[in-house]
């Protein structure tokens, strides 16, 4: 692969900055996703989305074949900043985007690939994935949800919760146990099962926020017929570990936003007269390090991505500094601010934050992966 050079990438930052002043208007601005989705939001995020895919700006990583334009990643992380920069919602499929398209890519069938990608892209489908149940979460390989074989098909009966878009959901990457006999890292099988078929409940999980961003889905003798199968038949298991792959690929990214908040405070802070007090001073240059520190370790993660070299538990530890500023920017928020910034976005976020240490991999689990992989400590008796 011929990598890009810094012409080429700021050619293509000046294209893309020049196509958002054009498109991304206000009607398309900050349309940020906080689980009560109503008819206007929808129709105003499938509209962007169209737009952005038709003119060539989904997908940008994605084969050309499939509808992408087959860039790297220095390229994503380009597209990523600007269209923060410009206020630019995020996909309405994101999980379908990032994390199952390339599952599809990679074990898909011909027929699959032709059937599920484009609409992805475009968001005229959205995806969700049927991964954690009630008993299963860290632990996913200890699932319970069953598939039965059915003639040619599979007849599935479980529960998944944590359902990210679930309520939003057209297709579902399920994951289900089709040989109870089998260890429990084996046995299991992959699925794309349509949200609509007889025996699919989605029901929403309203969080402290008051909002429901998360959904579980419960499965009551769902009917699938042979194409649903997604990768070998019992070995559900290596899809998942590559879709949770390109899950934690995403991780590099998270500064961005983070980041954002903080300038966003920073200014907040200073309308509001605040900004001469040392303490105050000293609590946001903590925070903007902080912010610093998360961008520097995504971009040595991007720099061993271009590099060629294989991927390490750098996003563990991306994932763990994002998670621990992303809590305190709204706790120092609240504290500089006063009382007043307890209702609006400042108290929403501050509940939301919460959250973070457990949502996409638990601060518990990434500091094993850190202790073990990167300070070798030994590992804890299994």
């Amino acid at each position: 692969m011929i990598r890009p050079v810094p012409t080429e990438l700021a050619d293509f930052r000046r294209e893309l900055r020049s196509w958002l002043a054009e498109h991304c208007d206000e009607r398309y601005q900050d349309l940020g996703f906080e689980g009560d989705p109503g008819a206007d939001w929808l129709e105003r995020m499938h509209d962007w989305n169209r737009l952005v895919a038709d003119a060539g700006w989904a997908g940008i990583d994605w084969p050309e074949e499939f509808g992408g334009r087959g860039l790297g990643l220095a390229h994503q992380v380009v597209l990523a900043e600007e269209l923060d920069a410009a206020g630019a919602p995020a996909p309405l499929n994101p999980i379908g985007l990032a994390n199952i398209a390339p599952s599809i890519m990679a074990f898909g069938t011909d027929a699959q690939k032709d059937r599920f990608l484009r609409p992805m892209l475009r968001g005229d489908e959205i995806w969700c994935q049927g991964f954690s149940e009630p008993d299963a979460g860290s632990d996913l390989a200890a699932l319970s949800t069953r598939a039965e074989r059915n003639g040619e098909g599979w007849v599935v009966s479980g529960q998944k919760v944590w359902n990210t878009y679930g309520q939003l959901a057209h297709w579902c990457e399920l994951l289900a146990r089709t040989d109870p006999t089998a260890s429990k890292h084996r046995g299991i099988s992959c699925f794309a099962v349509d949200m609509s078929l007889p025996g699919v409940e989605v029901r929403p999980l309203r969080t402290a926020t008051g909002d429901a961003d998360f959904c579980e889905i419960f499965f009551d003798d769902v009917r699938l017929d042979a194409g649903a199968l997604l990768g070998p038949e019992h070995e559900g298991w290596k899809v998942a570990m590559a879709t949770l792959t390109f899950e934690r690929s995403g991780v590099a990214n998270l500064h961005i936003g983070t980041r954002r908040l903080i300038r966003e405070l920073i200014t907040e802070v200073r309308d509001a007269g605040l900004g001469d007090d040392p303490v105050v001073r000293q609590r946001l240059a903590s925070l903007w390090s902080a912010g610093e520190i998360q961008r520097l370790l995504s971009e040595r993660a991007t720099t061993r991505a271009l590099q060629g070299l294989a991927a390490g538990p750098e996003s563990s530890l991306i994932k763990m500094v994002w998670s621990q500023v992303g809590q305190a920017v709204p706790i120092v928020a609240v504290g500089i601010l006063g009382p007043a910034a307890l209702e609006g976005a400042w108290g929403r976020r501050l509940v939301h934050a919460r959250s973070l240490t457990i949502a996409g991999g638990t601060t518990e689990v990434n500091r094993n992966i850190i202790a073990e992989r990167v300070l070798g400590l030994p590992r804890d008796p299994r």
